[in-house]
């Protein structure tokens, strides 16, 4: 093709390019690639029950009787490919706690707030079937408070379950997950030799399990 072309035929070429680019789009927006429609993100409000007193004995500082609480929250994948996704999960505790009468004072009611802020991976089994097994892994923070104070800590968990899809943007999502966290982590040196040392640590650590159910709507 010559360097140089008339007007005319440079006018032409540019009118052909913006219809191709015209069609483009339409095929695009009415017919669009199956990767990009098989693409989808999912958001599942969630709600359960979780299992472990440990904070609540934390916060309280004596023994309580309650061994865990209702919880509620939300989860959101985002896919990346052959059933990997990224994770973000937020989940909110809160229950009553009786502390016993003591010298110090008579019985008192606590309301006492556990939330989790987590993000990491799924990993999906069976993509494109209706029951698909996970497996996930999350790292992030824990808040609990109560009556005026709060602490933030790292914490991480592990679960698995089942995605339940009878029809392929809607379906029911059964979770299983072991929260630990780190309330307490202290590190020190044990031994040291030129260019070494030999370290240990104490952690206290905070386990707590959770089962939910929740409804996965895919976009």
């Amino acid at each position: 093709m010559p360097l140089y072309q008339p007007r005319g035929a440079r006018l032409n070429h540019v009118c052909e390019a913006k219809r191709l680019a015209r069609w483009l789009v339409v095929a695009w927006l009415t017919c669009p690639p199956a990767f990009a429609a098989a693409q989808t993100v999912e958001i599942a409000p969630v709600a359960g029950y979780r299992f472990g007193g440990g904070f609540f004995e934390r916060v309280t500082q004596q023994p309580v009787d309650l061994d865990g609480a209702a919880t509620v929250g939300v989860v959101v994948n985002v896919p990346l490919h052959d059933g990997l996704f990224v994770e973000a999960l937020v989940t909110h505790q809160e229950a009553d706690v009786t502390v016993p009468a003591s010298a110090s004072g008579p019985a008192t009611l606590w309301r006492i707030t556990i939330d989790h802020w987590q993000g990491g991976g799924l990993q999906e089994f069976g993509r494109g079937q209706r029951a698909r097994p996970f497996l996930t892994g999350l790292l992030g923070l824990t808040r609990y408070a109560a009556a005026g104070d709060n602490e933030i800590r790292f914490t991480a968990s592990a679960g698995g379950g089942v995605k339940l899809m009878p029809v392929p943007r809607v379906g029911v999502r059964l979770d299983g997950r072991v929260f630990a966290t780190f309330v307490e982590v202290d590190g020190r040196a044990i031994a040291c030799s030129p260019g070494i040392c030999l370290v240990g640590f104490d952690a206290d650590i905070v386990w707590q399990a959770e089962f939910t159910v929740g409804l996965v709507v895919a976009f």
